[in-house]
C-alpha cells in the first residue's frame, strides 16, 4: 500500500506542474528562476520536474516490480532533498516551489515532503528485496496486500494519506477558515454595530483583507519582491490600502562584478474594503511598487511570465 500512497503523492503533485496554468507561480521565487536565468526557463524546469514525478508514480501504482520502483522513488526523495540543501544554502530566502500557495522559505516542512518520498521509497524497496530472498520485511504489490487484507490495507492508507494532507496540503488553511465561518453566522461580524475601520462598520478586519490578498493573484505577481509582513494599512474612500517593503532585483550586479542587494522598494495594494473570503466574486486588487529611494514606480513584472487570469483581476 506504500507504493499506492507516494505514487498518489507523486502523481497529484507532478500534474499539478506539468499541467497546471499556476506553475509560472511555483517557480516564482524559487532558486531555479535566479540560477536557471528567468522565470519562463525555472518554469520549463518545473514542467521538467512534473513529468518525472508522473513517470516515477506511474511505475509505482502499475507496475509489480518494487525492487525497481521502491529505487526510483526513493533516489526522487534524494534528489528533492538534494536540491532544497542547495537551495536553502544558496538562496535561503527562496521557496521550494512545492505548491502554488506555499511561498514560505524553504524549512522543515519542505524538508519533511522530501523525507516522505524517501522513507515511502525505501520502505518499497525493501518489499522488492524481500522478494528477492534478501533479508527484509515482506510485502509484494498494493493490490496483493489489500487482496489479502483489505482492512489493514486501507487503515495503513488513510493513515499515509492523513500524514501526505499534513505535508503537502493545507491543514491550517482548511480548518481555520470553515471556524470563522461559523464563527461569523453564530456571532455576526465582529465590527458590525462597532466603529468599524476607519468609521465603517461595514469594513471587514485587516486581517480578513491580507488572508485575502495573500490568496489572490494580484499578491502572486509581486511575492518575489515582498520582504516583510505588513507595514501599515489605512482605508480612504471605500478603498483599503496595505503596504508592505521588499526589494527589487536583489541578485542584480554592481559596478564592481558584485551581487548588490537590491532596491528598497514600498509594496502597496489597493482593495475593496467590504470585501472578505465570503464575497461572491474576487474583489478587484491593484498593485503598485514604489523606490523608497527615488519615489519612481517600479515594474517588477518585466520580462516574468504572468498568468493570464491576472488580466482579470484588475492588477
Amino acid at each position: 500500500m506504500i507504493a499506492l500512497l507516494v505514487g498518489g503523492v507523486l502523481g497529484w503533485s507532478g500534474s499539478t506542474k506539468l499541467f497546471g496554468r499556476n506553475t509560472p507561480v511555483q517557480a516564482s521565487g524559487t532558486v531555479l528562476e535566479r540560477k536557471l536565468g528567468g522565470l519562463p526557463r525555472a518554469t520549463a524546469a518545473l514542467r521538467a520536474v512534473g513529468a518525472a514525478e508522473l513517470l516515477v508514480a506511474l511505475a509505482l501504482v502499475a507496475l509489480p516490480v518494487p525492487l525497481a520502483t521502491g529505487a526510483l522513488a526513493a533516489l526522487a526523495g534524494t534528489g528533492f532533498a538534494a536540491y532544497l540543501g542547495y537551495a536553502r544554502a544558496t538562496a535561503p530566502d527562496s521557496s521550494c516551489g512545492c505548491t502554488a500557495r506555499d511561498k514560505a522559505p524553504i524549512g522543515v516542512r519542505a524538508f519533511a515532503r522530501a523525507g516522505f518520498v524517501l522513507a515511502g521509497g525505501a520502505v518499497v524497496l525493501a518489499d522488492g528485496l524481500a522478494g528477492a530472498g534478501l533479508p527484509a520485511p515482506a510485502g509484494g504489490p498494493w493490490w496483493e496486500a489489500l487482496r489479502d487484507g483489505p482492512g489493514a490495507a486501507l487503515g495503513l492508507l488513510a493513515a499515509g494519506a492523513v500524514l501526505a494532507w499534513l505535508l503537502f496540503g493545507d491543514p491550517d488553511r482548511a480548518v481555520r477558515l470553515p471556524l470563522r465561518r461559523l464563527r461569523l453566522r453564530l456571532f455576526g461580524h465582529p465590527l458590525v454595530g462597532g466603529s468599524g475601520a476607519a468609521g465603517d462598520p461595514e469594513a471587514v478586519p485587516v486581517e480578513g483583507s491580507v488572508e485575502l490578498l495573500e490568496r489572490s493573484l494580484a499578491w502572486q505577481t509581486v511575492t518575489h519582491v515582498v520582504r516583510s509582513g505588513l507595514r501599515e494599512h489605512w482605508d480612504d474612500e471605500g478603498w483599503r490600502f496595505l503596504r508592505y517593503t521588499g526589494l527589487h532585483d536583489p541578485g542584480r550586479q554592481g559596478a564592481d562584478g558584485a551581487e548588490g542587494a537590491g532596491r528598497p522598494v514600498s509594496v502597496v495594494f489597493a482593495m475593496d474594503a467590504k470585501a472578505g473570503l465570503d464575497s461572491p466574486r474576487p474583489p478587484v486588487i491593484r498593485v503598485g511598487v514604489v523606490d523608497e529611494e527615488t519615489g519612481e514606480r517600479v515594474d517588477v513584472t518585466a520580462g516574468r511570465e504572468r498568468p493570464g487570469a491576472l488580466l482579470g483581476e484588475g492588477v
